[in-house]
Order: C-alpha cells, then sequence, then structure tokens
C-alpha cells in the first residue's frame, strides 16, 4: 500500500506558515522574516519514503487584496482550496479565528483538517489549552496540534497525523524530486528575501526579482537579477549612497545562494524602474504570476 497526496498549508499572514513547512520537509525551501506577506506564490516541498510521498504547498497568508498582486495572491489560497488532500490551516496562540470566508468554506468541505497551533513556546499552557479549544469548537471535525515550527516541537505530531490522513495513491513525483521550483525560483526568492530583511517601509513590496540569467559552468555559477521597484526614489534606496546598500544586499545573498546550490557563484543585481507593476496584468503574467504556475 502507497500513500501520497497534497497537504497544503493554509494561515493568515506571519503565523509560521513557511517554517511549518521548512520544518515538515527538512529542507529551507521557503523564504522566511517577520514580515507580512513574505509568500508571494504557492512553493512546493515533497517528502518521499518508500511507502509514501507528502506533497506539501506553502500558500500566501490571507489578506484582503488592495492591487492586483493580492488578487493573484488570494487566487493561490483559492486554488489551495480546492486541490487538497488535506489541510493544514496554520494559526498562531493569542489571534481568534478571522478570515470568516476562508474557515467557512475549510469547515464545510470534506477534506481532512489539522489545525496547527503554532508559536506555543512564546506562551503558557493554560493559554495553549484555551487556543486548542477555542479551535476545536470552531472546527469540530478538525484535529488541533499544538506546535512552536522554530523550536521544531510537534513536528513529529503533526507528520503522523498527515501519515494517518493521507489517501491511498501511487506517487505524483519522481521519488528523487524535492520540489516543482526551479534554481531560478529559489535564487529571486533568496534575493527578495534580503530586501525584505534589509530595507523598511514600502520598499520590499514595491520590488520584484527576476533571474534574467543563470549560467552554471564548473568552477562558479555566474547569476544576473533585476530588481524591478515601482518608481525612481524606491531605485534610488534601494541601490543606496554609492551603491553601499546594493552591495550588502548582493553580498548577503551571495552567500545564501552557494549554500544553497553548493557551489560557488558570481552575483550581479540590477535595479530597473517599472511602474505600478504591482497593477498591471501583463507585468504580473511576466513574473510568473499565474494559477497554473
Amino acid at each position: 500500500m502507497h500513500k501520497a497526496g497534497y497537504v497544503n498549508i493554509i494561515g493568515n499572514p506571519n503565523v509560521g506558515k513557511s517554517t511549518l513547512m521548512n520544518a515538515l520537509v527538512g529542507e529551507r525551501l521557503s523564504i522566511i522574516t517577520s514580515k507580512a506577506q513574505t509568500t508571494r506564490k504557492r512553493v512546493m516541498g515533497i517528502v518521499n519514503g518508500d511507502d509514501f510521498q507528502i506533497v506539501y504547498t506553502d500558500t500566501p497568508g490571507i489578506v484582503n487584496p488592495h492591487n492586483k498582486l493580492h488578487e493573484q495572491m488570494m487566487g493561490y489560497v483559492g486554488t489551495a482550496l480546492q486541490d487538497a488532500d488535506l489541510f493544514l490551516l496554520v494559526t498562531e496562540v493569542g489571534v481568534p479565528p478571522k478570515n470568516r470566508h476562508v474557515l467557512d468554506r475549510i469547515a464545510a468541505s470534506e477534506t481532512p483538517v489539522i489545525v496547527v497551533v503554532n508559536k506555543i513556546d512564546t506562551s503558557d499552557q493554560d493559554t495553549v489549552q484555551r487556543q486548542i479549544a477555542l479551535w476545536q469548537n470552531e472546527i469540530p471535525r478538525a484535529t488541533v496540534l499544538p506546535c512552536s515550527a522554530t523550536e521544531g516541537f510537534g513536528t513529529d505530531a503533526i507528520f503522523d497525523c498527515i501519515m494517518q490522513s493521507l489517501p491511498e495513491h501511487p506517487a505524483y513525483f519522481p521519488k528523487d524530486e524535492l520540489t516543482d521550483r526551479s534554481m531560478r525560483f529559489f535564487v529571486s526568492e533568496i534575493v527578495r528575501e534580503k530586501i525584505l530583511l534589509y530595507y523598511q517601509k514600502e520598499i520590499p513590496y514595491s520590488c520584484e526579482v527576476v533571474v534574467e540569467s543563470y549560467r552554471e559552468n564548473d568552477g562558479i555559477d555566474n547569476i544576473e537579477c533585476i530588481i524591478y521597484v515601482e518608481r525612481e526614489s524606491q531605485k534610488a534606496i534601494l541601490i543606496g549612497h554609492q551603491g553601499k546598500a546594493i552591495k550588502k544586499l548582493g553580498t548577503e545573498a551571495r552567500r545564501d545562494i552557494e549554500e544553497f546550490t553548493g557551489k560557488r557563484c558570481f552575483l550581479a543585481l540590477h535595479v530597473k524602474v517599472l511602474k505600478d507593476w504591482r497593477n498591471s496584468d501583463r507585468a504580473l503574467r511576466s513574473f510568473g504570476y499565474s494559477l497554473d504556475d
């Protein structure tokens, strides 16, 4: 008997969805920062065993759309609500249920649900137990499990529960695959993560990173990225005085890329202005935002 299925991770921004997926997959596939809306696309991580295959998908945090980029992000969430074999609904201690339209769809479906109460390391036992009871009452058919994704506590229980709920099915992907994403995707995500970490206010949310070229060589990979922003003032901030800011960005991103690929690389970063790209259907398509993505 072989089990396989799509385990779709859903929740509000900053509840720890990406941290949890990385912990469950055992690889750093989704970027993680303290800022909201870090994840923009669905990111897939595949865990294989002799008799199972778990296809985890990390999704953007649920937001009320303010532009076409947000609408596309919520489109990924909508698709994840349709194609899941199991929902991992990630919440955190002290935050009440919200986004009723999503919760109602999950509660009304027949798809198994595991509610993960994350960040229990920041709270006390009584508060955690009250939160578990709250979610058990919210979705009675769900299994509610406490977790600290950053500390690795509770992930084994989540895995065991997933295995119990996974349907019998052949593997969806070859057993040696870890993700459906290309190396170009992960390079662009690493650069974008550094932008989220090192820049403030609207700058990170106005940036999109595109890998213009990726040439693999025996000794060193040559990578060229374009960072798109919406205004000239944002370009100036991103580059910084005498180019110091973007030099730091490139140095930090290159280190993580080399760690991820296991190879040395030369990373060139360029900044271009594409006005109001977050509200441009054409720009979003060119940046790979598609429900088929």
